[in-house]
């Protein structure tokens, strides 16, 4: 049986409350501007959904380069933060995923914003149904040379060694390794698979070990819904460089959206 991190359950959803999903902003990502537009844009979703939203998950690659050096954190984002300390500060909670962009989280958004960060996937129970949610990174089979290159990445003493680096140079570097990796696995993104989907494999044989109601993962860049059994659903977000979708779930049923600004 798989081992997960678990998380509070969140119960008793009032009628009309709702729990939100998103994933791969990829706040940054290419330059400012096109940034700058995206993130208005999730500002606005933020926005729309704050009066019913009983909960939010951040499901990973929310910036696409993030690294908290002692006392510097990347610049910008300034408008998105800002509603997450709004949000936060109105009393709902905000859960937030590494993903395999912005894996280097400590504890900034922590202490600014009381959001919870969580590394790796999650069991959590919401209204009575079981959840494991995560980014999706590094899981399933295969893959072997990025899930070492993550150990690499993760470990204490490369984190030391990338702390030598100015800021300046530090994240040029991380943007510059971001946009390659985007290029080099752009194809493959783009390609739906099926039943062979790495994700979808993976949810599959998990649920005839464990059930799970409902597996939301990000990372694939394509928005799905696949059933893996009668009573269980795979979902991926999908992204917001050009879909804008997200996962509502309003205690009993879980719906894939389009946002339109």
């Amino acid at each position: 049986m798989a081992i997960f991190d678990t998380a509070k359950p969140i119960n008793g959803l009032k009628p009309g409350q709702k729990i939100y999903f998103a994933s791969d902003f990829h706040l940054g990502s290419p330059n400012r501007e096109e940034s700058l537009k995206r993130e208005l844009r999730i500002v606005q979703w933020l926005e729309q959904i704050k009066s019913d939203a009983s909960a939010i998950f951040f499901v990973g690659d929310v910036f696409d380069f993030w690294f908290e050096y002692k006392e510097v954190v990347p610049k910008g984002f300034i408008r998105f933060q800002g509603k997450l300390a709004e949000l936060s500060d109105s009393g709902i909670p905000l859960f937030l995923f590494a993903g395999n962009h912005d894996l280097w989280f400590s504890n900034y958004l922590t202490n600014e914003l009381g959001i919870k960060i969580f590394g790796g996937p999650i069991q959590i129970d919401i209204n009575e149904k079981r959840f494991l949610i995560g980014h999706g990174d590094g899981l399933g089979k295969g893959d072997y040379f990025y899930k070492a290159l993550k150990k690499v990445f993760t470990a204490s003493f490369a984190k030391w060694i990338f702390r030598l680096l100015h800021p300046d140079i530090g994240v040029k570097v991380a943007l510059f390794w971001s946009n390659s990796s985007k290029e080099r696995s752009k194809k493959k993104d783009e390609t739906f698979k099926g039943d062979n989907e790495v994700l979808f494999k993976y949810c599959r044989e998990l649920e005839q070990r464990e059930h799970h109601d409902f597996y939301v993962f990000g990372h694939r860049h394509m928005p799905l819904e696949m059933e893996l059994s009668e009573s269980s659903t795979y979902f991926n977000l999908g992204e917001w460089m050009h879909s804008n979708t997200y996962l509502e779930f309003d205690g009993e049923k879980a719906t894939l959206l389009h946002f339109n600004s």
